[in-house]
């Protein structure tokens, strides 16, 4: 399929300013170009957000919590025999 030829294109344009109206069809597009720009800064602002998180985790360090039962820090009991 090819692309539409000059008298397509005009017959096109033509039944959308009939559909939308002259007025409408600025108003679509900027709201169309509005979309686009928020969406492009939105993937721009993730990649950003997670190259932080990436960096943040690998520049971390590591903790290392010991396995078994833990430690208390209450002191030992002491019995008293009579």
């Amino acid at each position: 399929m090819s692309m539409p030829s000059g008298m397509e294109l005009l017959l096109i344009f033509g039944i959308i300013v009939l559909m939308f109206g002259s007025k409408k069809i600025p108003e679509l597009a900027k709201g169309l170009g509005q979309g686009i720009k928020s969406f492009k800064n939105e993937m721009k602002s993730d990649e950003v957000e997670n190259a932080t998180i990436k960096t943040a985790q690998t520049d971390a360090p590591k903790k290392v919590e010991p396995t078994g039962t833990a430690a208390t820090t209450e002191a030992p009991k002491t019995t008293h025999q009579a």
